[in-house]
């Protein structure tokens, strides 16, 4: 019988480094932001407090194989992806509730728009190395 809880590989490594490198610099970015500006802009640094800590998550999530490991990370990556379309979509639309940017402002253009594919590729990796799917081949 083979071991469908086995930890992340190939691929999945490569985007838990790409999600681990994204929770340090987000974390450092706005905890930064939040103790030397948080007047300037409350709204923009405490979203990009939220990104910091769902990448954090979602990288837990996603180098753990377990049940609820990926309970966690379905709903975490889940709602990164909402958090990046509405945040990106409202600083496009309402600029004014911006004045600074986050890590999800624009669909995460100050990142090279990493932030908007991301969620989509964790979401494809969850669905892709589900154990039920890797049992089954």
């Amino acid at each position: 019988m083979e071991d469908t809880r086995r930890p992340a590989y190939g691929a999945g490594r490569v985007l838990i480094v790409v999600y681990a490198v994204f929770a340090v610099s987000a974390s450092a970015r706005s905890g930064v932001q939040l103790i030397r500006d948080a007047a300037e802009a409350p709204v923009a640094y405490t979203l990009s407090a939220v990104a910091a800590a769902i990448y954090v998550i979602a990288t837990i999530a996603l180098a753990h194989n377990g049940r609820r490991w990926r309970k966690v990370g379905w709903i975490a990556v889940t709602i990164e992806a909402v958090g990046v379309l509405a945040v990106g979509a409202l600083s496009l639309t309402h600029p004014e509730l911006f004045p600074r940017e986050t890590v999800w402002s624009q669909f995460g253009a100050g990142y090279g728009y990493v932030p908007l594919v991301l969620p989509f590729l964790g979401l494809s990796w969850l669905w892709w190395s589900r154990p039920s799917r890797i049992a089954a081949s």
